[in-house]
């Protein structure tokens, strides 16, 4: 399955800032699951390893894995790392949701 899913220069940056302060970990897992007030939630793990079936996307040194089964829900998608008055969190531009919640942590299809 061939899935174009995209980091941009701000979260390459801040995912090698942040895999360089833990050790032992090497990437930025992104999934996507049940829940979340629109159905479905993204969530942002660090890994230590990345597994057989991950997709891997490298930008700029840094990694970002995604499961098999998140590949299809985040397919044409771009990871940014952004800060503002919101604060500061990777956000993911999805073509696929149809709705999101305000914080855009979760969205539905």
């Amino acid at each position: 399955m061939a899935t174009a899913i995209t980091l941009t220069d701000r979260a390459a940056t801040r995912i090698r800032e942040i895999v360089a302060k833990e050790p032992g970990k090497i990437a930025l897992r992104i999934a996507v699951n049940g829940g979340g007030c629109s159905g479905f939630q993204y969530e942002f793990q660090l890994a230590e390893a990345v597994a057989d079936d991950d997709l891997v996307i490298e930008r700029g040194g840094a990694k970002a894995l995604v499961d098999p089964v998140s590949q299809g829900f985040l397919d044409h998608s771009e990871i940014d790392f952004v800060d503002d008055l919101m604060g500061q969190s990777f956000r993911i531009t999805n073509p696929n949701a149809t709705s999101s919640c305000g914080c855009g942590t979760s969205f539905s299809i």
